[in-house]
């Protein structure tokens, strides 16, 4: 439809391992904050930051995701598997080609930022994306120090600009303040290592694609 407004989306990854309530709240937050009509979970099959050992099988992470996010404006997607991309920044440039009528945002936390330096062609993304920067208790400190800072300090937008972030000359970072949330996958982990195990028989479905994810682990 000519003149109709671009649909805008925020996209946060992770290995959601598995997925729980902060998920969903920093989701929804960054929503109401920067004027989203969605965001979508990028289940990723395999993040090369993280080890191997412990990773639940994509299905499982996928299905959790999915039972976490219901009811919610959020899509749960392992889209990854099938674009065949390892890395955000490849990521990022083919979602924009497969759906040039969407803009994207980058949702990222704040102990993510602390290590974006690690991250590949990190500028790329930067230069491409608009990026928001969701606040975690005790990595304040650590993100505006990160060594990526450096390079982004000067591109820092205003929080009381972020519904305006679609008019935003790129590279654009924002950093928005989130009540503290103590939720991690690490401690869920800790407390319940074989919580995969509820999802063993789940073929959940891909919230982007449409796909069935088979409950087997990735050999990616």
């Amino acid at each position: 439809m000519r003149g109709a407004r671009p649909r805008t989306v925020g996209l946060l990854g992770g290995s959601f391992n598995p997925a729980h309530g902060g998920h969903r709240a920093i989701s929804l937050f960054a929503r109401e904050a920067l004027g989203l009509d969605e965001v979508w979970w990028l289940v990723s099959p395999g993040n090369p930051l993280k080890p191997r050992a412990g990773m639940a099988p994509l299905a499982a992470r996928m299905a959790s995701a999915r039972q976490t996010a219901r009811r919610a404006p959020i899509r749960v997607t392992a889209i990854e598997r099938e674009l065949h991309t390892r890395y955000t920044v490849e990521t990022l440039r083919k979602l924009q080609r497969r759906y040039p009528r969407i803009r994207f945002i980058w949702l990222m936390g704040a102990d993510n930022l602390a290590q974006f330096d690690r991250w590949k062609d990190w500028r790329g993304i930067a230069r491409g994306t608009a990026i928001a920067v969701i606040a975690r208790p005790g990595y304040t400190r650590a993100a505006h120090g990160a060594p990526a800072m450096a390079w982004l300090r000067r591109f820092v937008r205003p929080a009381s600009q972020c519904k305006r972030w679609t008019t935003w000359r790129l590279p654009a970072l924002v950093h928005l303040r989130f009540r503290p949330d103590p939720r991690s996958a690490t401690l869920l982990r800790q407390k319940a290592p074989l919580w995969h195990r509820s999802f063993a028989s789940a073929t959940p479905r891909d919230g982007v694609t449409g796909r069935l994810i088979e409950n087997l682990i990735d050999k990616e």
